[in-house]
């Protein structure tokens, strides 16, 4: 099938109805990017992670529609170029996208993830670097954990130094990445839990490709004490769930939390006093992993 782009440019009050109006058109995704990047009058619009940037957007804007076919693209571009919220805008082409291998364009972008020299996260269509020792094989998928984003590493590094023994409580587990990892690493009995059912369904199925033994449910699934109590989520529900976390830790067992930024810390040991002294175990990237020894 081949697929045709309708590019425009617009200015930055315009960007929102645009878009709005090409997805009513049956657009299959529509893309917005700075009309001016690489050249001098590029605009930079990085914010704090989880706050709004410091601009709405770009003075002027590229946009850029797919569709189905011809046609249709051209359609839409006539439609929109009546609209009185179209002022200012311009129609600069409608034209073919060039034949690709998406499959193997899309696998191309993710490639292996080092934990530590020795560990790593390894897509199935790649071979395993030579100096892996430990891999856990994972494919990008619905489930949050594909071992790329700092939090993950963070956790996995964690895991890694052998400190999570054998009872293991993965608490929102997303992927199962961290389950997994436990598992890697000598846990032998492991529960892993979200409120998510697509995410357990992924955790078994990566436990299984993994070949490792794990348990996946709801939350309610999780019960006992563990000797440690992974749980990679943001830290609002963090500190929500500060008593039933550190309730399910075992006597000199630890508690290892993820997905906080580092400007989060003293709320997060606030929240956690009357149960454990947490302190910044590990830092990247302004994501900091926190833990505590009951």
């Amino acid at each position: 099938m081949s697929l045709f782009e309708l590019v425009m440019l617009a200015p930055v009050d315009a960007v929102e109805s645009v878009s709005d109006a090409l997805d009513a058109l049956d657009a299959l995704s529509v893309s917005v990017e700075d009309a001016d990047a690489q050249t001098p009058a590029e605009q930079a619009l990085f914010g704090e992670p989880g706050m709004p940037p410091p601009k709405a957007g770009w003075e002027r804007s590229r946009i850029v529609a797919l569709f189905s076919n011809e046609a249709t693209a051209r359609d839409a571009a006539v439609l929109l170029e009546a609209q009185d919220f179209f002022t200012g805008c311009q129609v600069v082409a409608v034209s073919p996208v060039p034949e690709q291998d998406w499959v193997r364009l899309t696998q191309s972008q993710f490639t292996p993830v080092e934990i530590t020299p020795e560990f790593w996260i390894v897509p199935t269509w790649h071979e395993p670097p030579a100096q892996a020792r430990q891999v856990i094989r994972l494919d990008p998928g619905l489930a949050f954990g594909t071992g790329t984003h700092p939090t993950t590493r963070m956790c996995l590094r964690w895991i890694a130094a052998g400190r999570a023994g054998s009872r293991v409580l993965d608490y929102g587990c997303g992927s199962g990445i961290l389950a997994i990892g436990a598992a890697k690493f000598g846990a032998t009995d492991i529960d892993a839990v979200d409120i998510d059912e697509a995410a357990v369904q992924s955790t078994l199925a990566n436990a299984e490709a993994n070949h490792v033994q794990l348990k996946a449910g709801l939350p309610d699934k999780s019960s006992g004490s563990y000797q440690t109590v992974l749980a990679n989520i943001l830290a609002t529900p963090l500190k929500v769930l500060a008593p039933l976390l550190c309730a399910h830790v075992a006597p000199g067992g630890y508690l290892v939390l993820a997905g906080i930024l580092e400007r989060q810390a003293d709320e997060l040991k606030e929240a956690y006093a009357p149960y454990a002294t947490l302190s910044v175990a590990d830092s990247e990237d302004g994501w900091i992993l926190m833990t505590a020894q009951l």
